[in-house]
């Protein structure tokens, strides 16, 4: 404790000014560390650490009365931490009373701070406080640290009995009191009095809105209510709602700054200006208040309620209402906390409020009481929070309980969608308001205050749709998909059995067969609305009675239906009485073969398909028909499907229909086209062979020996095919869209720049194209589509855009400096001249373009002969030749013109000149001079260069040798013609007895050093490189990174994007980021921690990173090895590795360059053109005066940067990890210190004390770093814990409150940003004005670069596989499909349509684990619109090892698991039309869907041939049927193959990496990925896809799991991998080999073996992929040391016992506990599947043991009877094994020894029978164990699937034994092949060479050899 309050450790540092400090220049710590409960306490030791050194006696007697502070708070330390808090303050007191008492000044301690706060006043206070002048930051502070001080000054002269205190110690005080109110903190904008001075409160836009929010006239204040303030005129609108409502202080003064800077924002834009500026226009007003109501109205109208927005009749009252209406509205929503994502619930509680509102302000009176009306819950302080909120976040809190974090079924809680859809219909008006205790939304908290505390308490119920665990959800949500794909399979099946051509359909009886397609139809019609009532059943609490009415009549009409259609079908006789109506329809008789009353039938029932196939083609009809009110509209929809507020309207415009209809027509007839030719009409004929065959010797015993047709066969051919058939779509689509995607890109010009060639070749267009795009102009442009792109070119006489241009620029290269991509002389090369030479009439290039120009140009004319013009035209021919040329001539000029002044040598400059010039213009040069002294004048002059440059003034006299020289060489070497002129010039000077350009006494020649100004520092620097970079610099820069984003950059500018608007225009926008306890900077011994392999972080990204480390050294100037010797460096060396991580600090430093941006932007649009001239860098350093001025350009631009952007950090742990002194609250401290916009959101806890109980109370807080601490801006109370569903949701929703702006973009804790990209911001967020369709934009996405592909082989394949989601993937999805959702982050939220509708996220628990694609569905849903736009790109940081990538994979799987039990996905299945359908399943949870048939299709082909060859079929197809059907199988298994080896992932990869980098460079990546085993990683993914997938709609358990996001360079122990795969690989794996040897073994068309490995050539690889893949990628997974140690840790991993607390980790008990825990909470559907599917197992034995010779060809039931007496045999003797050892073990050892020795003895006599009588083989032992090593597997899944069973008959030990066996038996299998290959050392080192590039790997060799010889010292 002392330590801690010891304000010495403090590390402050002056921010050095280097180039660097953009991102971190100190450290601070905060000391004083309080505990929750006795926060007050906290300013007062903050106080006494700050007056320490200047009077300690002081600062004591704040500790102190702060200690008797604490202990009045809590007496008796019950408090968290409380007691320990105390007790170090007490010895702190002790230990500095007597050092304090000597140093104390006056006589008592009373005396002592009396004089100290008199001082206090005078010395800061009143020293600070001059008026507009003042530093308000410091001021505010003073006047807190004040306020502390008279306090502790009372309590003393409390203590020591004085009475009187000075009276200008009195008057002091009341000075403090009053202006300590004033300087309360803030966020954005300083509302109180004192801040009116502020810059941003200047702004006219401001101004206006502050106004009309003060506009209180006509509001009856509440006589209690702040008087003082009242008077004054101080208090808004605001103010009077919370009077008036009671809302919390703090939430009043939030919302407060956010109304008003959505007013500013939207009134600045107004077109035509507003006139006065300062007065808030109604337009502004009206557009906020269109935009917050919007969802509230479209409520009203759909419940047909009238709104309760009512405006006055008087035009001055209506805009203070609309205003009032918007406060309420967002005060509201600021208080709500979880309720936020219930808007409906929100409209309700608003709906009431408002219609109060109203009623106080038109003096309405009440019915009951004859009193005016008065809000119902008063305007108590927190009165809103208490009375509206808590109730029902009560009911959220209660439900939320019941899931059982996740473990109980989603049918018995309702979570935040059930909750809120209570609000969907009228009855929610029968809660009432004030909100009625016994309404049936409260039923669940109800019990509760009743005191029924049982488990069976009743619930709200489930809305209108339920999340029933089961696979069916996915036939139910996308019905007409799969009847679709039904129907067309069973109409192929009918033409190819018919054996025609296509175009003999027509023919009778086939027609006849085809009609039968809709009885079909009807079928799967009836099965849905069997599961739409079955699947919904647990929901019947809330069922209406229209709703049950509806379903039943769905079940009756289409089980009416599908009796109806086949008796038409089959009723053919036509003497039936209907024969009346064959005269009436006789047109019908034209459909030859099909009974004329069945085609009736069949028209009546597609009726209602024909209206939607209209609808379908006229979306506005459709758009019209879903929102409109009229009844027999509602009739007919209610029919079709029900009534729900969400998923109406969202028809696209019929020109995107056209579009994604037909890529979709297109795809389906390729994919028709293909399973008919190639699937399923080459299999006829096998199957009729098959069904033919007459006499089939069976293998084993038969049941049915007589049955005809051989079914069983029929189905095991057609089941992978049909498996195949429904999955082939999604290789269809991938194909599809890869084109379409290419296609699109491709016009979108992306590649058009993409290497450093393309770029120079460019460049000159490059400015042009910079003004247009990224500077604002009044012109508006065109947006369409050119096949070029010209930009007018800058020409050198409009100066002021050149230097826009160079300011832009140059930020640009200056941020490259800073992060290290580019050495100084690379940034030297890259600068464009800040402020050009006015004399200079052509734009100065980056020396880069201009670099060895000069050289090659001296050459040419050194050793030309020909004509002037000739030269001049050769020159010409290289523009930048030209350019280098004439500016080298022109700077020649100025330098000589800068450093001569005698009079004759001017002149003679002169002439000089005059004559060369003359030369030129008549075209005599060449003749006039001779060319060939010019390089011997070029390097006089390089020297003379050299020498200004380092402006040394020892070297004066070398400057004159060198002009003389120069002189020389023209006048006698070059000049042909004598001048005479100069003669005489040079002899006067000869006779005079004066040498040229040397100075005398009287007069001076030359000036040096020459007057050194920026200016002239940058512009010889520039020259001196023109002259003498020799090679061109073709590779700079020479960093790929910085290659990559220069190019991307250059190349956006080229593409399509809105014009900029000036900053001041632009919409405003916010970042958030959501953060809980990652690494945000690396501590010194995280740098240096080495693991196992002596790899540490520093030395490992020295290897990955060698240039940039080189540029960090050289930007630090100093040595490597002095690194470590300087605090300084340190810290610098701390950023440097952090940066190049996944860290908090990256993730700050790259958004806040958006700030940087917007900044220099504003400067760009504010400055007059001399300012721009100047620099910008003239204002980046502001002097003092600037700095502390109002008014200077300096403040503008930072207001103007406050106002427009807003940085969220939402560290929701940040309280208690800086209670817990957590280092992460440090940095995050520092974080906010270096960059002061930054704002940090946490939720605090504290307890509070309420009568003798203690309390969590839960606060939102905001905090901002003021003086290098933390200081609190606004503190919100929320209704309880904020964390109710899935983390990170609940996380950005309590922080939402605190972003600002019109637009939000969410970024994610591994994400980066870069300044280039952060100039096109207010260019992107200009789309939300833009045309995208029907509707407005509502998410903007965003591409994404990701940036951790260099780090190992897998992280390259993931970054490829990612950068293809994020680039080709969602450029189709957006256009022309039409179904981009939100996919994570970058992407930019249209923030007010977001938080009126529920937020940025949906937060149930397990149903939303994916939480941001919900946000996608839910803004599709609620008629958003969702696009694309790659002009803009953010970083992304991905999981790089096996283990991480594998955590994340199952991340997804799950939620796509849980997303297709969800509602939205439900109703965007059925909302969407057919083929926006097909792309939203096949974008979402079709993809796992496919990923999973590919897996079933090798289980459904390896069992089908495995019943083949064991039944004895197959030798019998093999002997007669002609056909196998091996072709169809061959295509079948191909398909299959197509996906599990990732070539659907290569397909987009190739197209994305080819359109940017170039086809060649795409065909070497996929080659080299293919070399370093890419298959084997897809093939692995695929698995951990199907296996978790599969099992979160089984069984649920979906969970978050953290993937971490280090560096992954270490080596994972095998027990590890195997906790990880075992069941979603291993298992499998090890099930598809024994099925693969079975098959082998005894497969009778293993005749042929080459068709035979090519049909399973892709399993052999699965099997190889899911067993080895984590070894494989395993960094040293195959060296000897770690094999042995690996096997060590597993055998005592697997031998240790669990029990309770035993981490999974430490013992398999427990993780084989943990393992199974899903079937302890799944339903019984879920047990039966298990079940089922074990039973598979079971075909091994009953078809092995009838192969064994023991068996003598016997096919009686009774062999596989006695096979199971083995079994039972085998168990029996184990049991009686473990029995014993446990009975006899510890006093009958030799009892038990002998039993042993009965057994073994019985088992060899056993056998020895079995060999001699039974003919009993050594083949029969090995198939005995692969008949019997299956069973043993189905018992033990059985028995885990029944486990209460089992445990009730006491079996469960056995079975836990038996786990154990087969654990053991698994590993060995894997274990073995990695340990033989670990013997051969060559394969370690392949192995390292393939995982980690080749820097890195000979980086490790070297480290291991030195490792390996200190070892020996």
């Amino acid at each position: 404790m002392a330590q801690e309050l010891n304000t010495q450790s403090t590390l402050t540092r002056r921010p050095s000014r280097s180039a660097a400090t953009t991102t971190f220049s100190m450290e601070v710590f905060d000391n004083e560390v309080v505990p929750s409960s006795l926060q007050s306490i906290a300013p007062i030791l903050r106080v006494a650490t700050e007056i320490q050194n200047e009077r300690p006696r002081v600062a004591y007697l704040c500790r102190f009365y702060a200690f008797e502070k604490a202990h009045r708070l809590d007496p008796s330390s019950t408090g968290r931490g409380v007691r320990q808090f105390k007790t170090g303050l007490l010895q702190r007191l002790e230990r500095d009373n007597a050092s304090s008492l000597a140093s104390r000044v006056k006589k008592t301690d009373a005396r002592e701070i009396e004089s100290f706060y008199g001082q206090y006043y005078e010395k800061y206070v009143r020293a600070l406080d001059k008026g507009e002048q003042a530093d308000r930051a410091q001021l505010g502070k003073a006047y807190q640290t004040a306020g502390v001080l008279f306090e502790v000054l009372c309590a003393v002269n409390k203590t020591e009995k004085v009475e009187e205190v000075a009276p200008e110690i009195i008057a002091a005080a009341k000075d403090v009191q009053a202006k300590k109110e004033i300087y309360a903190p803030y966020n954005i904008l300083p509302l109180d009095s004192a801040g009116t001075s502020q810059s941003i409160m200047q702004l006219e836009e401001v101004k206006a809105a502050v106004t009309a929010l003060r506009n209180t006239r006509g509001l009856n204040w509440p006589a209690s209510f702040d008087q003082q303030r009242q008077q004054s005129g101080e208090l808004d609108v605001l103010d009077w709602l919370r009077a008036m409502f009671g809302f919390q202080r703090d939430n009043v003064r939030n919302q407060r700054e956010h109304l008003i800077l959505l007013l500013c924002s939207v009134h600045i834009r107004l077109n035509p200006k507003p006139e006065p500026l300062n007065k808030l226009d109604d337009r502004a007003v009206d557009a906020v208040m269109n935009k917050i109501f919007k969802n509230y109205k479209t409520w009203c109208k759909y419940l047909g309620r009238k709104h309760s927005l009512r405006l006055p009749q008087g035009q001055q009252e209506v805009q203070q209402r609309k205003i009032l209406y918007m406060g309420l509205y967002l005060l509201v929503w600021g208080e709500a906390a979880n309720v936020r994502f219930m808007p409906e619930c929100l409209c309700y509680i608003f709906h009431n409020m408002a219609y109060e509102l109203h009623g106080l302000l038109a003096g309405n009176v009440s019915i009951v009481t004859g009193e005016n009306i008065k809000p119902s819950y008063g305007g108590d302080d927190e009165s809103f929070l208490r009375k509206v909120i808590t109730p029902i976040y009560r009911v959220i809190e209660k439900e939320s309980k019941k899931s059982k974090h996740g473990k109980a079924p989603h049918s018995a809680w309702c979570n935040y969608d059930d909750l809120n859809e209570y609000f969907w219909s009228s009855d929610c008006f029968s809660l009432g308001w004030p909100m009625r205790d016994d309404g049936d939304f409260f039923k669940s908290t109800r019990d509760m205050k009743q005191g029924k505390q049982g488990s069976n308490s009743k619930s709200t119920g489930k809305s209108y749709f339920v999340e029933t665990r089961s696979f069916w959800h996915n036939f139910r949500s996308f019905d007409r998909m799969w009847t679709f794909f039904a129907l067309a399979l069973q109409a192929m099946v009918i033409i190819g059995w018919s054996d025609i051509s296509l175009l003999d359909i027509f023919r009778k009886d086939v027609l006849y067969n085809l009609a039968s397609i809709f009885i079909t139809a009807a079928f799967l019609r009836f099965l849905q609305s069997i599961l739409d009532f079955v699947l919904n059943f647990p929901g019947y609490h809330r069922w209406k009675f229209n709703d049950v009415l509806r379903n039943i009549l769905k079940i009756i009409v289409s089980l009416a239906w599908s009796i109806a259609l086949p008796i038409c079908y089959l009723h053919q006789n036509k003497k039936v009485a209907f024969s009346q109506f064959r005269d009436v329809l006789s047109f019908l008789n034209r459909f030859k073969g099909i009974p004329p009353l069945y085609l009736m039938a069949v028209c009546l029932y597609l009726l209602p398909n024909l209206l939607a196939a209209a609808l379908f083609i006229f979306p506005m009809l459709r758009r019209w028909i879903e929102n409109s009110d009229w009844l027999i509209i509602r009739f007919l929809l209610w029919w079709s499907q029900p009534r729900i507020y969400v998923g109406r309207g969202m028809h696209e415009s019929q020109f995107a229909l056209i579009k994604y209809t037909l890529f979709w027509i297109l795809l389906l007839f390729c994919k028709f086209s293909f399973s008919y030719f190639v699937q399923i009409r080459p299999l006829m004929k096998p199957t009729k062979d098959i069904m033919n065959i007459k006499r089939v010797q069976y293998q084993w015993h038969e049941f049915f020996p007589e049955a005809r047709n051989h079914y069983p066969a029929v189905f095991a051919l057609w089941v992978p095919v049909i498996l195949v058939y429904f999955m082939d779509t999604q290789i269809w689509y991938a194909i599809f869209s890869t084109l379409c995607g290419g296609v699109i890109g491709a016009f979108d010009r992306l590649g058009e720049i993409r290497t450093l060639g393309m770029l120079r070749s460019r460049f000159q267009s490059l400015p042009g194209a910079f003004n247009t795009y990224l500077v604002p102009s009044d012109k508006t442009r065109r947006r369409g589509f050119s096949l070029s792109k010209r930009f007018a070119e800058v020409t050198a006489n409009r100066r002021s855009e050149a230097a826009k241009f160079a300011q832009l620029w140059n930020e640009v290269i200056c941020s490259f400096r800073e992060e290290d991509l580019i050495s100084d002389r690379e940034m030297d090369l890259l600068l464009v001249p800040y402020s050009s030479d006015p004399s200079l009439k052509l734009i100065q290039w980056p020396p880069f373009l201009l670099a060895g120009k000069i050289p090659i140009a001296l050459d040419m004319a050194a050793q030309f002969r020909s004509k002037d013009s000739d030269l001049w035209k050769r020159i010409c021919a290289d523009e930048y030749m030209k350019c280098a040329v004439i500016e080298c001539y022109e700077s020649f000029k100025l330098v000589l013109n800068a450093i001569v002044v005698g009079e004759t040598e001017k002149r003679i400059i002169g002439i000089i000149i005059r004559e060369v010039e003359n030369s030129i213009s008549k075209s005599t040069f060449l003749a006039n001079f001779k060319m060939g002294s010019l390089p011997s004048l070029c390097k006089k002059f390089v020297e003379l260069v050299e020498i200004l440059k380092d402006a040394n003034p020892s070297k004066k006299d070398n400057v004159v040798l060198l002009l003389q020289d120069m002189l020389e060489v023209v006048s006698r070497d070059m000049m042909v013609n004598e001048i005479r002129e100069l003669v005489e010039l040079g002899h006067s000077s000869k006779d005079a007895g004066k040498q040229l350009f040397a100075s005398t006494d009287s007069r001076h020649a030359i000036v040096f050093p020459p007057v050194v100004t920026a200016q002239w520092e940058e512009q010889i620097r520039r020259l001196y490189l023109l002259l003498t970079v020799k090679e061109s610099a073709v590779d700079v820069p020479t960093n790929l990174e910085a290659r990559r984003r220069i190019t991307f950059f250059t190349n956006s500018l080229f593409m399509d994007m809105p014009r900029a608007p000036r900053v001041r225009k632009m919409l405003s926008f916010s970042v958030m980021t959501p953060y809980y306890s990652e690494e945000t900077v690396y501590s010194k011994t995280d740098l240096e921690m080495e693991n196992e392999d002596g790899v540490s972080i520093i030395y490992y990204l020295q290897k990955i990173f060698p240039d940039e480390w080189d540029n960090f050294i050289e930007r630090l100037n100093c040595k490597e090895s002095e690194i470590w010797d300087n605090e300084e460096n340190i810290l610098q060396l701390r950023h440097w590795v952090s940066l190049r991580g996944q860290t908090l600090c990256r993730t700050v430093r790259g958004m806040m360059y958006y700030r940087r941006a917007l900044k220099l932007q504003a400067f760009l649009d504010m400055a007059c053109e001399s300012e721009i001239l100047e620099g910008y860098k003239a204002v980046t350093v502001p002097s003092e005066e600037d700095k502390k001025s109002k008014r200077s350009l300096f403040a503008q631009l930072e207001a103007v940067a406050d106002m427009k952007f807003t940085y969220v950090a939402t560290c929701q742990n940040y309280g208690n990890q800086k209670r817990s002194g957590d280092r992460r609250a440090t940095d995050i401290l520092n974080l906010m210190v270096n960059n002061p916009s930054l704002r940090v959101a946490y939720i605090d806890e504290v307890e509070e004390r309420d009568g003798g109980k203690v309390q969590k109370v839960y606060y939102s807080v905001l905090v901002k770093a003021v003086d290098n601490l933390d200081q609190e801006i606004y503190r919100i109370k929320l209704p309880g814990s904020a964390k109710i569903g899935e983390g990170k949701p609940e996380n950005q929703n309590h922080a939402i409150i605190f972003t600002r702006g019109e637009a939000l973009q969410t970024i994610d804790m591994n994400q980066d940003n870069y300044l280039e990209e952060a100039f096109k911001m207010r260019n992107l967020l200009e789309e939300f004005n833009e045309d995208h369709g029907v509707r407005p934009p509502t998410i903007l996405g965003v591409r994404e670069h990701i940036f951790t592909g260099s780090v190992s082989s897998l992280a390259w394949f993931m970054s490829n596989q990612e950068t293809s989601f994020v680039t080709i993937g969602q450029r189709v999805l957006a256009r022309p499909l039409k179904v981009r959702f939100h996919y994570g982050h970058p992407d930019v939220f249209d923030r007010i349509f977001h938080i009126t509708r529920g937020g940025i996220s949906k937060a149930s628990a397990g149903i939303n684990l994916s939480e941001d694609i919900f946000a996608g569905f839910n803004s599709t849903l609620r008629r958003g619109n969702i696009t694309h736009h790659e002009y803009i790109q953010v970083g992304k940081g991905r999981d790089v090892g096996l283990n991480q990538i594998s955590l994340f994979e199952a991340k997804v799987a799950c939620g796509n698991g849980e997303q297709t039990l969800s509602r939205d996905i439900y109703r965007l299945g059925h909302r969407f039309d057919f083929f926006r359908m097909l792309s939203c399943y096949f974008t979402t949870t079709g993809f796992y869907v496919s990923s999973m048939m590919v897996v079933l299709t090798v289980y459904a082909f390896l069992y089908g041939k495995l019943y083949l060859s064991l039944s004895g079929l197959e030798r019998a197809i093999v002997k007669y049927a002609r056909a196998k059907g091996d072709d169809a199988l061959k295509t079948v298994m191909a398909s299959q193959s197509l996906v599990q080896l990732g070539l659907l992932m290569a397909l987009p990869m190739v197209m994305e990496i080819g359109l940017e980098r170039g086809f060649r460079t795409a065909l070497s990546d996929i080659i080299i990925m293919q070399l370093q085993l890419a298959a084997v990683f897809f093939t692995f993914s695929l698995g951990t896809k199907t296996h978790y997938f599969g099992r979160t709609i089984l069984h649920g358990g979906a969970k978050y799991r953290a993937t971490g996001r280090g560096f992954v360079v270490r080596h994972e122990k095998f027990a590890e991998n195997y906790r990880m795969y075992s069941r979603s690989h291993f298992t499998k794996g090890v099930e598809l080999l024994i099925l693969l040897i079975t098959y082998q073994v005894y497969g009778s068309a293993a005749t042929d073996s080459t068709a035979l490995l090519f049909l399973t050539f892709s399993m052999w690889f699965l099997v190889v992929s899911f067993l080895f893949a984590p070894f494989l990628f395993n960094p040293s997974g195959f060296e000897w040391q770690k094999i042995v140690e690996d096997w060590d840790d597993w055998s005592k991993w697997i031998s240790n016992h669990g029990g309770i607390g035993v981490a999974a980790t430490k013992s398999w008990e427990s993780w084989w506990e943990e393992e199974q825990e899903h079937l302890q909470f799944t339903g019984p559907l879920g047990r039966f599947c298990e079940v089922f599917l074990s039973l598979r197992f079971f075909v091994y034995q009953y078809g092995i043991v009838y192969q064994l010779n023991v068996s003598n060809n016997d096919k009686s039931i009774m062999v596989y009877g006695l096979s199971w007496l083995v079994i039972v045999a085998v168990m029996v003797i184990l049991k009686i094994v473990s029995m014993g050892r446990k009975k006899f073990s510890a006093d009958f050892q030799l009892m038990f020894r002998l039993l042993k020795l009965l057994l073994f003895i019985g088992f060899v006599v056993t056998l020895s029978i079995l060999f001699i009588f039974l003919s009993l083989t050594h083949g029969d032992i090995f198939a005995s164990l692969l008949a019997f090593f299956p069973t043993g597997w189905a018992i033990l899944q059985i028995s885990q699937a029944c486990r209460p069973a089992v445990k009730a008959l006491g079996m469960w030990g056995s079975v836990k034994a038996l786990a154990r066996g087969y654990e053991y038996l698994i590993g060995i299998i894997i274990f073995a092949p990695v340990a033989i290959l670990a013997w051969f050392p060559f394969v370690s080192e392949f192995q390292t060479r393939l995982l980690f590039n080749q820097a890195f790997s000979r980086g490790l060799q070297i480290q291991r050899i030195l490792a390996g010889g200190k070892k020996h010292k």
